[in-house]
């Protein structure tokens, strides 16, 4: 059995999380997930203004905080906190550390500015085989955090599809973290979420797990938690990987006195394809909300639209109008509606008129006009989008530093 914990399932995290699990108890693998398609987008804008950045650097400081633990209790830290940037990120960590490149096809989609294939676990596996104590990849696939060290440590073959699909869907179970715990899980109000704890995986041999966390942590490991998790961005049940195409219909849980047992998981050969994250930067945004007060809030409404079509006009507005207000209401608040406004243009310019625009009417609209938040200039906005590419036009590859 390995057992393998996780310490992050976005980036911004609980900072504390990662000491939190070393101290909780026993672990081989400490994983952390720290990458997300908007995630890829920031890091792009952060290499923008510093090409040695575009890495999470929540990460580092938590390396900085916790590394020299981590090696004292043998502990393996396999992270995908490199995001655009791994060998940068590699290269500041003090231990025996592998990275994992060869996602980035941005040759490939010189119009994005971000192209990030998602690459699988055996990358993550060779790192280990090497003796490494930190691995940190780039855009992997979220499960092969866990995938790569359960492959390493039991010698699988690359075509042993259920016990990779089992350990895929261990994976998919911690990649974000607390929700397998009972974070934004709809009966909350059962279980103690206060602050709950993150989720370990004990990987059997044969891919089977043991879901569970360390003891005295909040939350709970049920077959409820874990089914929420399992549904969660999951569309048709192959699931379909880098690695493997993963069976959820075959997916057995049981309870178990420790957490969830998990068992039966089939796998057959995965895709002939990779996925692609690919950003591009969009144009640039900006928005306003106006506090509508009292009587006659359509028309009010109405007014501010006309007003602000005649300033700028009405390519790129988006109009929302909540009406939280109430009848006899108690309280100013309550008689309040909110209608917020968006503007979404390729003119850096029009972005930052559209603030000075709505700020202008303040003497000259609707009776009582307010809004929640001063002007501002606008700010970029990114566009996602999928593609797919052949295998054999991705070469990964581990390095060790």
């Amino acid at each position: 059995m390995i057992r393998i914990g996780n310490a992050s399932g976005f980036y911004g995290d609980r900072l504390s999380a990662m000491r939190e699990q070393l101290e909780g108890g026993h672990l081989d693998v400490l994983t952390g997930d720290y990458l997300a398609e908007l995630t890829m987008l920031i890091l792009g804008r952060d290499r923008m203004k510093d090409s040695s950045l575009g890495y999470a650097k929540t990460f580092l400081r938590q390396m900085e905080d916790c590394l020299a633990l981590a090696l004292d209790q043998g502990v393996k830290i396999v992270v995908n906190a490199g995001g655009l940037n791994p060998e940068g990120l590699a290269r500041k960590l003090g231990a025996k550390v592998g990275y994992v490149t060869g996602d980035d096809l941005k040759a490939r989609f010189p119009e994005a500015l971000t192209a990030n294939a998602y690459l699988g676990a055996w990358e993550i596996a060779d790192c280990l085989n090497q003796g490494v104590q930190v691995v940190v990849t780039g855009r992997v696939t979220d499960a092969s955090l866990v995938v790569g060290p359960a492959a390493a440590h039991f010698g699988w073959a690359r075509d042993d599809w259920d016990r990779l699909a089992g350990a895929t869907v261990a994976g998919h179970v911690l990649e974000c973290g607390t929700q397998a715990t009972g974070g934004n899980y709809s009966f909350f109000t059962e279980i103690d979420v206060t602050r709950p704890g993150f989720p370990i995986a004990e990987v059997d041999e044969d891919g089977s797990c043991l879901i569970t966390k360390h003891d005295g942590t909040g939350g709970a490991v049920t077959v409820d938690t874990v089914t929420a998790q399992l549904l969660y961005e999951i569309g048709a049940p192959e699931y379909l990987g880098p690695d493997v195409t993963t069976h959820f219909d075959t997916i057995r849980l049981d309870a178990h006195e420790r957490g969830v047992r998990i068992s039966g998981v089939k796998g057959s050969p995965p895709p002939d394809t990779l996925k692609v994250c690919l950003n591009t930067l969009g144009g640039f945004r900006n928005s306003t909300t106006f506090v509508l007060t009292g009587l006659d809030v359509e028309a009010k409404a109405d007014l501010v639209r006309r007003q602000l079509h005649g300033a700028i006009g009405e390519e790129g507005l988006t109009w929302t109008l909540a009406r939280t207000d109430r009848a006899d209401a108690g309280t100013e608040e309550q008689a309040s509606a909110l209608l917020h406004v968006t503007i979404k243009t390729a003119d850096p310019k029009r972005a930052k008129g559209f603030s000075r625009a709505a700020i202008e009417l303040a003497l000259a609209s609707y009776p009582g006009f307010h809004v929640t938040a001063p002007p501002g200039d606008g700010t970029p906005f990114g566009v996602y989008r999928a593609a797919y590419v052949n295998r054999d036009e991705v070469s990964a590859k581990a390095v060790l530093l």
